[in-house]
Formats: structure tokens, C-alpha cells, sequence
């Protein structure tokens, strides 16, 4: 079982590599994020959308997304956490953090508080044992998610470029491109409108594909 820390830096400096920053692919970028995030906007899976994404991409032979999962401290409940799951006191919380990759390209890290009686032991037992993605081992529940943010991190245009302010000149350098470019917040709720899952997923420049 693949276990990885981090998404590479590395690897996303180098797929920065492949856009060249002109007005042009600045564009070109932008349209890319805004298309995805409509995407995960508009549907409960993030990570159907994101094999969705990654055949329309050709991004790998194999368009399945796996969850490595992340071995390490468990990062603790968001202040809000407690009450936007609805946890009675003493109710105990799952932390699972995975690295989502289609083939060898890390298309985002999700950070995941579940509530464990919520879901059946099956489910339980998939999340604490294997790198099955959460959206696929909870399919069952027949659940819908509720987005609470979704913010772009980067933005490859200034902001009023859409009021006439002029866009950044051409340069010989690739287009400098973060780590990460989106972040998602969301809610995820049973057929029967239980809460069970917070999920935050910081989508990797690894999303965009160089044109």
C-alpha cells in the first residue's frame, strides 16, 4: 500500500514548466480552474469529478483516482467543526488526510473528520485499512454535499482584469504556478440529512493542463 507525506513541489514547479506565461495562457489557465471547480460544484463526489477530469485530460492510461493515504498527527477538528457535524459530547471523530492521484499526477490533498458511527463497520473498517477514496467507500449512503467555500488560491489574471485593467506583458519565463490552486470546504450529509464528514481539498497545480 502506497503511503505518501505530500504532494511533490517538485513536480508541480515542473508542470508549471509546461505554460508559458502570456496573456494568452494566463487565460487559458484561468478557464481551466473556473471549468473544474463548476464541476466539483456540481456534483457530490470529488473524486468521480476527478476521474471525470482526468480521462477528459488524458492524464493518465488509467483514469482511477487512489487515495494514498497520509500517515502522521491527526490535525484536530476545526473550531466549527463540532457543531456543523451535529457531535454530542464524547462522540468520537475520525481524521483520515489522503493524497488523490490519478496514475502518478497528485491532483489534490484532502483533509477528512468523519463521524465513525455514522457510517456502517464495513466503511469503517475500508477507511482505517485501505486507500479506497472516502467519496467511493461512503457511496452507499446515497449522500449529497454541501459546499461551504470553494476559493481559488491563485489567480492566473489580476484582479479588474475583467473592467479593462491591463494584464501582466509577456515573459520568457514559464508562468509561475503555486503548489496549490483551489480549496474546497464541505459538508457531507446521509440520504437522511445526517452530517458525517468535513472535508477541506486543496487541489494541486497538477489539475491544470498546459494547452
Amino acid at each position: 500500500m502506497a503511503v505518501l507525506t505530500c504532494a511533490s513541489p517538485l513536480l508541480a514547479r515542473e508542470s508549471s514548466k509546461n505554460w508559458a506565461d502570456t496573456p494568452l495562457s494566463r487565460t487559458q489557465a484561468l478557464a481551466e480552474l473556473q471549468s473544474l471547480n463548476a464541476q466539483l460544484l456540481s456534483h457530490p463526489s470529488a473524486t468521480l469529478t476527478l476521474e471525470r477530469w482526468c480521462a477528459a485530460h488524458h492524464l493518465s492510461p488509467n483514469a482511477k483516482v487512489v487515495a494514498h493515504r497520509v500517515l502522521g498527527v491527526p490535525k484536530p477538528l476545526p473550531d466549527d467543526g463540532r457543531k456543523l457535524l451535529d457531535i454530542e459530547p464524547g462522540e468520537k471523530v475520525g481524521y483520515r488526510r489522503v493524497a488523490l492521484s490519478c496514475g502518478d499526477v497528485v491532483l489534490s490533498d484532502a483533509d477528512n473528520w468523519y463521524v465513525p458511527a455514522r457510517l456502517t463497520d464495513e466503511m469503517n473498517h475500508q477507511l482505517d485499512t485501505s486507500d479506497v477514496p472516502f467519496g467511493k467507500v461512503v457511496q452507499p449512503l446515497h449522500f449529497r454535499r454541501q459546499t461551504l467555500s470553494a476559493d481559488l488560491l491563485w489567480s492566473p489574471l489580476p484582479e479588474g482584469w475583467d473592467s479593462g485593467k491591463p494584464l501582466p506583458p509577456p515573459s520568457d519565463q514559464p508562468l509561475a504556478i503555486p503548489d496549490h490552486v483551489l480549496q474546497h470546504r464541505a459538508v457531507l450529509y446521509t440520504g437522511d440529512n445526517q452530517p458525517f464528514s468535513l472535508v477541506v481539498e486543496s487541489y494541486t497545480s497538477h489539475v491544470l493542463v498546459s494547452p
